[in-house]
């Protein structure tokens, strides 16, 4: 993350510990998600492009060199109010949407692009049918999710993980033609993992008969956010302190139990 893109964020919306995160301790944060962007770039080429879930909007604007235009939309109006004050461009545009409600909101696109954003979603099926209507005829749904069984820490924010199993089940049941890869890493994605693997099972051996499952949500939420931070402050110690960039990770269709995230590809 660039000096300017780091003093952006220190004025964006709240920081929660989940990505994007704010600082050098989450390069790998960072990193692992703008992969997956750098991804849908060779997908994107002249298409009208759709980031569902856009956040704070960095990795829309990243697209906007490669499509026709780009239009981020997300549930938080503070996130868009963000978006719009920060990233500017003739083939650029952000707007305040709930895709289960869009209220008017009825574009379609050629590419649509999900990351990160369905494991948060109650109503998974729904929210699926919800993208899927946002695609012109021949339009592709690229969507990232972490697997499932390469999580080892408890995120709050998290309604549901999915198995690549999982996620192609529900998927087919929406989508008419599925194809599901991995975001993998490289030996040094691979070694900061262990580490941060170790650092957060320290931190749960702290608390053996589960007292943290039954504080307030906005105590758990605050501590998530501070020991994400020590988590990975940790860890890149451990690992060697060495800087991880999105050319560390790469898209790959072996092995999908061990993909960090999974991604499909999804057809209407």
């Amino acid at each position: 993350m660039t000096t300017a893109q780091t003093e952006e964020r220190e004025s964006s919306p709240e920081f929660t510990g989940e990505r994007p995160g704010h600082g050098e301790n989450f390069d790998y944060d960072e990193a692992r998600h703008q992969a997956a962007y750098e991804y849908a770039r060779t997908l994107a080429a002249d298409k009208r492009v759709l980031d569902a879930g856009c956040g704070e909007g960095v990795n829309s604007q990243s697209l906007r060199d490669v499509a026709r235009e780009v239009t981020g939309v997300d549930y938080s109006k503070d996130a868009i109010d963000y978006c719009r004050s920060t990233w500017k461009g003739d083939n650029l545009r952000f707007e305040h949407v709930d895709l289960t409600d869009p209220q008017g909101f009825d574009d379609t696109f050629d590419l649509v692009t999900n990351f990160q954003v369905l494991e948060h979603i109650e109503d998974d099926r729904a929210f699926l049918k919800a993208l899927r209507a946002r695609l012109a005829q021949d339009g592709v749904l690229l969507l990232t999710t972490p697997n499932r069984l390469m999580s080892f820490s408890e995120n709050p924010y998290h309604v549901r993980e999915y198995t690549a199993a999982e996620l192609r089940t529900l998927l087919e049941s929406v989508f008419s033609s599925v194809t599901i890869l991995g975001m993998r890493g490289n030996e040094k994605v691979t070694k900061f993992d262990e580490a941060r693997k170790r650092s957060v099972e320290r931190i749960l051996r702290l608390d053996p008969l589960g007292i943290r499952n039954f504080l307030p949500q906005g105590l758990i939420n605050f501590a998530f956010a501070r020991l994400a931070n020590l988590v990975r402050s940790q860890a890149k110690g451990a690992a060697g302190d060495a800087w991880i960039s999105p050319a560390d990770f790469f898209v790959s269709d072996d092995d999908l139990d061990h993909s960090l995230d999974l991604v499909a590809l999804c057809k209407a």
